[in-house]
């Protein structure tokens, strides 16, 4: 009897035969994802009631039920706008930002090769504040720019300094880790530095609280730009899974198998790139979602990519959705960030991924 040879994990690894992912069958994956399509349009639902304004499931069906007949809701005017002006997009702004932020995470880690690679390892993140820093206390382009388009400016800044640095160091994974981590460090301190110099308490507080993450201030431009961006990114992953499949063997591996590597790893990093710059410069940093999701996502279903890639980003969307509705309830009236929730909650996951990952080998 002939023993086959053991698949390689999305990390490099192989992975062991105790561990096999417990949904491999189609009509399986086909239930999970309709699940979790399911589940996140009972979760949006439910969020957009969680608050002070006394709304309850049915009202929220009730209004859209007269937006799609064009009757009378029957709700006051404000309650309407409680729906569709500020819990909707924000709720779908964080459904976006969460399935963005784990399909990075998903590419980033079988294409470096890197279990904790996660979209803000190129420096994204750290351009994306300075960018804001330098509009909101500089006033750098203010006539041009707004605190969005300037951490957009800032996220794709800072990722075409890592492309330069690491392709004129050799181009490999690890100097693309390391220029990531020289432009994280070197942002940062840029964003510390013009705070540090300029800035008033008032706009301290007011980058600070955009920093570590916030969707107060999300408008339906933003959720169209995003869900857009988002969509183009799921696109073009589900378009390279098998490349990524091969990614997991190595790069020579991958381009023994007929993948062009320089090509196809600067078209999924340059896609990385503009779906984090996006979602950054929309709600801030967001942390932790990018490693732990894509890590939940292969321990269910495997390291296939063709499977990976959508479950990832179903269960990312549902994560950050309920995140945002427990960081702006669980200290109300005030309003806990983002971005301190998902680390509250995504570091004690993660320690329990490596637990029951330890104990599995």
């Amino acid at each position: 009897m002939t023993l086959a040879p053991e698949r390689p994990t999305a990390t490099g690894a192989p992975a062991s035969p105790h561990r096999q992912p417990p949904l491999r069958r189609p009509t399986a994956l086909v239930t999970l994802w309709l699940g979790g399509l399911g589940l996140l349009t009972v979760s949006t639902a439910l969020v957009i009631t969680i608050g002070p304004s006394g709304l309850t499931s049915a009202d929220v069906l009730q209004s859209a039920l007269a937006r799609l007949t064009g009757s009378d809701s029957g709700l006051t005017r404000i309650q309407e706008g409680i729906i569709w002006n500020l819990r909707l997009p924000r709720t779908l702004m964080a459904a976006l930002a969460g399935a963005g932020l784990a399909l990075c995470g998903v590419i980033l880690q079988s294409l470096l090769r890197n279990p904790l690679a996660d979209p803000y390892i190129l420096g994204i993140s750290s351009g994306a504040s300075t960018g804001a820093v330098l509009v909101v206390v500089l006033g750098v382009g203010a006539g041009a720019f707004g605190l969005t388009t300037g951490a957009f400016v800032g996220a794709l800044t800072a990722f075409g300094f890592v492309l330069v640095l690491a392709f004129a160091s050799g181009g490999t994974t690890d100097r693309v880790v390391l220029a990531g981590v020289a432009a994280t460090q070197l942002f940062s301190a840029v964003t510390s530095f013009v705070v540090y110099i300029a800035a008033d308490a008032e706009q301290t507080r007011g980058v600070l609280f955009w920093l570590l993450g916030s969707l107060a201030s999300v408008r339906w431009s933003d959720v169209v730009v995003c869900g857009v961006v988002v969509l183009l990114g799921l696109v073009a992953c589900l378009l390279h899974t098998s490349s990524l499949d091969a990614f997991t063997f190595g790069q020579d591996a991958a381009a023994t198998l007929g993948v062009n590597v320089a090509r196809t790893r600067l078209v999924l990093m340059v896609v990385t790139a503009l779906v984090t710059a996006v979602i950054v410069s929309t709600c801030g940093a967001i942390g932790f979602v990018g490693l732990v999701l894509p890590h939940a996502a292969r321990a269910l279903v495997g390291g296939r990519h063709r499977v990976l890639v959508p479950t990832a980003a179903l269960m990312g969307a549902v994560f950050v959705v309920w995140i945002d509705a427990a960081s702006r309830t669980v200290i109300a009236p005030q309003e806990l960030p983002i971005g301190v929730a998902t680390a509250l909650i995504g570091v004690p996951a993660f320690v329990g991924l490596l637990l029951r990952r330890g104990r599995g080998r």
